[in-house]
């Protein structure tokens, strides 16, 4: 089939659809011809790139992007019954049904590719607060077989891997789906054609499931329904259980995310993505994050044309929905990492791409947003999140860092509000959910004028940059005496911090004023506050102990003002980056001398402050960044002492924070 064909029709209809008005209320600018796309089907165009020395990548920060930690892994303690561990925990997914999120994960005991694993389900209303971790596929027994000179005795455990999370079926019914696959031993693919089949279950309104079916068998390695351990789905006697099925089956797109791990060559995939020139060599006896047809996401143009992503830089374009597609192409601007890309069309008309824009491209950082107005051509880029924690456990395979996002799939449900909702893995070990404000930008044109006395909730706060691990919340408090609301930074996390940020119309002069209670500080522990440019650029910190306001950054050049941090306390900065210096009131007292802001970069102009609960970490380790982290890397590094139990209470409060500038 020729599928440039009678296409000319189509992009006339739609372009007069758009520029008639017809899809008001977003941005609807056409992209390129469909033609003139196929060499390279996505292109960033803009002039900023990551910096490999930060983990934020140097660059502008978006604005409003809430983070909230679903799942916090404990080797120890964990948050079931059983075997200990469980501190594998990746390739996350989204669906929004019926007024709750779902949220599924993969979870092994200690690394990649090592069975026991299995998939878990969490829910929540808000995306903020998240039911404890229901297995939703448990481990499987694989029965004795042989396979390219290696046996695998019975009773061996599968490895679990994960391509595709969910579907809305169109009759409404919810499944959940996994991939149950096999490796001989921890450095043997489960993803490369040579597992057992793709099974699937429906979640029902109560939060029960129903049995567990094979959907789809890896025929061509031997597997039915004669030799495996759940049913085929056509065996149930649910008939609309059966449609949604078949639903499925019958979707190219949908499907399409299965290809990795099946890999069959029986018709049912409309394309064979690693058929590419050059493509990376990748088989069941190796691990690699390299090569082609892995981790498949669509979206759509405004021209209905279909734009495929796979891993790796790989793309292609479909006009008819995924029943063809163009031959694939690479984006050589995009600088994947080897870990997964997220694409979608946001509620503005908008397009983003998520993923790590990697300077070393091997390192899984920042998480960053390329942003674009008709899904070709993406001209801005902005971290959404720079925050990398150490790794608390070891294990195979388990790359530091922000990776393999996944939004909500197109038909997958469509939460209240205009936000982007990404789900993600830190470490390959904690679940996250981030929030980010619709549109997308990296500047506010207000000034600052907060007090919390309207504030219910911290998801209210729609400026405001909020990171929150389990151990260290954010939340809206109220006085019980005097009735004033407040936020709080609460942090018993030891390997992990407590953090909001304010972005603030940028200028070369700024006052900002605050108040700020610091109600625990335990020995040894600080409550600190920063003032930085839009790229980072570190303009003076405040730090704040039970006893002292301290004013280095780097060094120590400066006496530190007396304070008793359990009472509220009113600063004051006056910042002026044309003479490199700023000068600090406390409580009406202004300190005798002005202050040189840090020497190390000179700050033209200011743009946003920063409250958290413990030091600045955004320095990637020279090796690190130079080099970057090894794909494969093994067991380098041992638990970190005290990860399971959590440290003494930091309470840091703040308040009434204003700005005002030239």
């Amino acid at each position: 089939m020729n599928i440039y064909n009678d296409l000319h029709l189509g992009y006339i209809i739609i372009a007069f659809l758009l520029c008639t008005g017809s899809m008001s209320g977003q941005i609807n600018k056409m992209p390129l011809a469909f033609e003139e796309c196929i060499e390279e089907p996505v292109k960033y165009t803009g002039e900023i790139n990551p910096d490999k020395r930060f983990y934020d990548g140097n660059l502008p920060h978006a604005v409003g992007v809430h983070h909230y930690q679903a799942f916090r892994a404990n080797r120890t303690d964990p948050s079931e019954p059983g075997l200990t561990g469980w501190t594998y925990n990746h390739q996350p997914y989204l669906a929004y049904w019926n007024g709750k999120f779902y949220l599924q994960y993969l979870s092994g005991l200690i690394q990649e590719h090592t069975p026991p694993t299995r998939t878990l389900i969490m829910t929540s209303v808000d995306g903020k607060n998240w039911s404890k971790p229901v297995v939703a596929f448990p481990k499987y027994d694989l029965p004795e077989f042989h396979f390219d000179g290696e046996a695998i005795p019975s009773g061996t455990k599968a490895v679990m891997h994960q391509r595709m999370g969910f579907y809305i079926a169109p009759n409404g019914r919810l499944l959940t789906s996994g991939f149950y696959g096999y490796s001989a031993t921890p450095r043997r693919s489960p993803n490369a054609g040579n597992g057992i089949g793709r099974v699937v279950r429906e979640i029902y309104e109560d939060g029960t499931f129903g049995p567990v079916y094979f959907i789809r068998y890896n025929s061509h390695m031997g597997w039915d329904e004669t030799n495996t351990n759940f049913p085929f789905y056509k065996t149930s006697t649910d008939k609309e259980f059966i449609d949604a099925c078949e639903s499925l089956l019958a979707d190219p797109l949908m499907t399409l995310q299965w290809w990795e791990e099946d890999r069959g060559e029986d018709g049912f995939y409309t394309i064979d993505p690693s058929q590419v020139p050059d493509g990376d060599v990748f088989s069941h006896r190796i691990t690699t994050s390299a090569g082609a047809g892995k981790a498949f996401v669509f979206y759509r143009r405004p021209d209905d044309v279909i734009v495929g992503l796979w891993k790796n830089q790989y793309a292609s374009l479909s006009p008819d929905n995924g029943k063809t597609w163009t031959p694939i192409a690479k984006n050589k601007t995009l600088l994947t990492s080897g870990a997964k890309t997220w694409a979608e069309r946001t509620a503005d008309g908008r397009y983003v791409i998520v993923h790590n824009q990697s300077a070393t491209q091997r390192n899984r950082f920042p998480m960053a947003a390329l942003v674009g107005e008709d899904g070709h051509i993406f001209d801005r880029i902005y971290s959404l999140s720079g925050e990398v924690p150490p790794r608390r456990y070891q294990g195979s395979y388990k790359n530091p860092g922000v990776q393999y996002f996944r939004g909500i799939v197109e038909g997958n449900g469509n939460p209240p509000g205009d936000y982007l909702w990404i789900t993600y893995s830190v470490n390959k070990e904690d679940i996250w959910i981030t929030r980010a404000r619709v549109p997308i930008t990296g500047s506010v044109k207000e000034e600052v004028n907060q007090n919390f006395e309207d504030i219910d909730s911290v998801q209210d706060l729609e400026l405001w940059n909020i990171y929150t691990p389990k151990w260290a919340p954010v939340s809206i408090k109220q006085d019980p005496v005097t009735h004033n609301k407040y936020l709080e930074l609460r942090d018993e996390e030891p390997y992990d911090y407590a953090s909001v940020t304010r972005i603030f119309p940028k200028a070369p002069k700024k006052i900002i004023e605050f108040k700020f209670q610091g109600k625990r500080l335990p020995q040894g522990f600080a409550g600190e506050v920063e003032v930085q440019d839009q790229r980072g650029n570190r303009a003076l910190r405040l730090r704040i102990d039970k006893d002292w306001l301290s004013f280095d950054i780097e060094k120590v050049t400066t006496d530190p003002m007396k304070i008793d941090a359990r009472d509220w306390n009113h600063v004051v900065l006056e910042i002026d980056c044309v003479k490199q210096i700023y000068t600090v009131k406390l409580n009406g007292k202004l300190y005798p001398k002005e202050i040189p802001l840090n020497d190390r970069t000179v700050t033209k102009q200011v743009e946003r402050i920063v409250f958290r609960t413990g030091p600045y970490r955004n320095y990637v380790p020279t090796e690190d960044a130079d080099y970057g982290i090894a794909r494969q890397a093994g067991f380098y590094s041992a638990d970190l002492p005290g990860s399971d139990t959590k440290s003494p209470l930091i309470i840091f409060n703040i308040d009434d924070i204003k700005t005002r500038g030239e």
